[in-house]
């Protein structure tokens, strides 16, 4: 995504429909989990929430931190005292300049939930993906922690397994669950299936940021740049990226994106899609429109949000994704994989965390 003045991007641009920053009904859903308040639900920074959209919810932030190159340390609080387009343009501008990010210590997360606990509630936690951080490990031992303080306190630790604003639209269904009444371990087993439902694909403005990073050689990225190689990539099952091919120049990657939405698109408009990005607003323009072209999506709701400094110091500037409910990830893993997965299964061992044992429930 880049330079509005240079970018590329697909086609010429049409006047595109105004995308709500929320579902319609996100603050009525708000209202009814309130309302029923059986669950406290806590999320984290990292899933790019468009603005007002975790408000409205009524969930619980836990912000992720981040060092910028003046050595200090910064809050990523959802873009409420800093312009996305300032913090990416200055990237561009000095690409040499590093950010550094670190993960959520037990510590801070066992403040948070001896807070939420003083509560009387039981506790959903939805964390950013063990394949890109291990925040989450953090997460379960703070849980653990909390379990030997208060035995009988209800506690959940979610692995999202899907990065950036793909944990937000869960977030958002995982709310509406609530207020239709599920508890919090019904929750838990209902995020823990629902996550591999929702699909992310994006691209890169260049290679730049993942050399910078250690993902691929310093040289790989170089031989990109000067033949113009666009990735378009995704997240596996762990939700660690995954590459999905690579293409020659930035149009191929951006119809890679919406090839991959008409082939894995749940057609429930319903269900809010996502368009998030790294100030790279018109190449989100232009795949909103071809996202309105297609047969029943135009008036779906589409969520425009900008990628936090967390995940976004990683990919750099230019980044662009498309993210939505869809066909079951699971079915797309190799023979061997379903094998492996079947093996796991058999000694025991599930792709979700572990349902830990609730005093008086008798599990």
């Amino acid at each position: 995504m880049a330079r509005e003045t240079d970018q590329e991007t697909t086609g010429a641009q049409e006047e595109v429909p105004q995308s709500s920053q929320a579902p319609a009904d996100v603050a009525c859903v708000g209202r009814r989990y309130h309302q029923r308040r059986n669950v406290k639900i806590i999320v984290d920074s990292t899933s790019d929430y468009a603005p007002g959209v975790a408000e409205q919810l009524g969930v619980e932030v836990i912000p992720f931190t981040y060092v910028g190159p003046d050595g200090v340390e910064h809050v990523d609080d959802m873009w409420k005292t800093q312009d996305p387009h300032e913090f990416y343009e200055n990237m561009r501008k000095h690409p040499d300049v590093r950010y550094t990010t670190s993960a959520v210590t037990p510590g801070r997360y066992l403040e948070v939930f001896e807070r939420a606990a003083e509560e009387g509630l039981p506790i959903i936690y939805m964390g950013l993906s063990e394949g890109l951080s291990s925040s989450i490990n953090a997460a379960r031992q703070a849980a653990e922690m909390l379990r030997e303080k208060r035995p009988k306190t209800e506690i959940y630790v979610l692995d999202n397994r899907c990065d950036s604003a793909a944990g937000e639209l869960l977030a958002i269904e995982v709310v509406r669950q609530a207020s239709n009444g599920l508890t919090a371990r019904e929750l838990y087993e209902w995020a823990s299936d629902a996550r591999y439902f929702i699909h992310g694909y994006f691209t890169l403005d260049g290679f730049d940021a993942l050399a910078a990073g250690g993902r691929i050689p310093p040289a790989a990225a170089n031989v990109g740049g000067k033949l113009d190689i666009k990735p378009e990539l995704s997240y596996d099952l762990n939700g660690a990226l995954s590459l999905r091919g690579m293409c020659r120049g930035r149009k191929k990657a951006l119809r890679a994106i919406i090839q991959d939405f008409r082939d894995n698109y749940a057609h429930e408009p319903s269900l809010p899609l996502a368009i998030v990005s790294t100030d790279a607003e018109k190449d989100a323009d232009w795949l909103e429109h071809e996202i309105r072209k297609e047969k029943g999506c135009e008036d779906v709701t589409v969520i425009r949000s900008s990628v936090s400094p967390i995940l976004g110091s990683h990919v750099g500037p230019g980044m662009v994704a498309l993210v939505f409910w869809g066909t079951d990830r699971r079915e797309k893993l190799s023979l061997t994989d379903r094998i492996a997965k079947r093996v796991r299964g058999r000694a025991g061992a599930d792709d979700a965390p572990p349902v830990p044992d609730i005093p008086g429930t008798g599990a």
